[in-house]
């Protein structure tokens, strides 16, 4: 009896763990590895969702909201800025959003839909919020709306656009998602056999 508990849990929620850390990190690694590829290219607001989604407790809460604050300081050490920027104060209100919509799906019980468009408003709220912060907080842009419409489309010289950014983050969150449910789906049948296995 009391092996049946940690053996459920390392086939159902460490998985799950294992996917959220992997979709987070992942925007790490291809800084090295193909840094002019798909700028962006990286499913932050899906593993937030899907963590709060599919990691039960407040293991659901606190586990993607820490692993992309890790992930947003090793960036910073790489790229010679420091690891507490004040670029947190809009990426963090963005992570927190896409996990309560991750909070808020769990306990409807939704299904492929209501994560994928649970995914779909988290990124496009983040991509408004932290390029609203961008827009207020460096000097290159006009502090009008027109400066601000620029935030959002071309952003500034020297850089892709930053609806290039916005594209590939969707791309990535929407793909990551389909995965993570998908997995979780061929997970289901174990958990229900856990569960079976129990006696009454």
């Amino acid at each position: 009896m009391k092996s049946e508990k940690p053996n459920q849990f390392s086939r159902t929620v460490f998985p799950a763990i294992m996917l959220l850390l992997a979709g987070t990190f992942f925007r790490v690694i291809r800084v090295d590895l193909a840094p002019e590829t798909l700028p962006n290219f990286a499913p932050l607001m899906a593993a937030a969702l899907c963590g709060a989604v599919f990691i039960p407790g407040w293991m659901g809460l606190v586990v993607p909201v820490v692993a992309l604050l890790v992930s947003d300081a090793l960036l910073n050490l790489h790229y010679g800025v420091p690891v507490v920027s004040s670029q947190l104060l809009w990426t963090l209100p963005g992570y927190l959003i896409a996990v309560g919509l991750g909070w808020i799906i769990r306990e409807r019980r939704g299904g492929l839909l209501a994560i994928l468009g649970g995914t779909l408003l988290a990124s496009v709220l983040f991509y408004l919020i932290t390029n609203t912060g961008s827009w207020l907080g460096l000097v290159s842009y006009p502090r009008n709306f027109a400066g601000w419409i620029q935030s959002l489309t071309i952003g500034l010289p020297g850089y892709p656009p930053t609806w290039v950014f916005f594209r590939n983050s969707l791309v990535s969150d929407l793909l990551f998602a389909a995965f993570f449910l998908a997995v979780e789906r061929m997970i289901v049948p174990v958990r229900m056999e856990s569960t079976k296995a129990i006696p009454a």
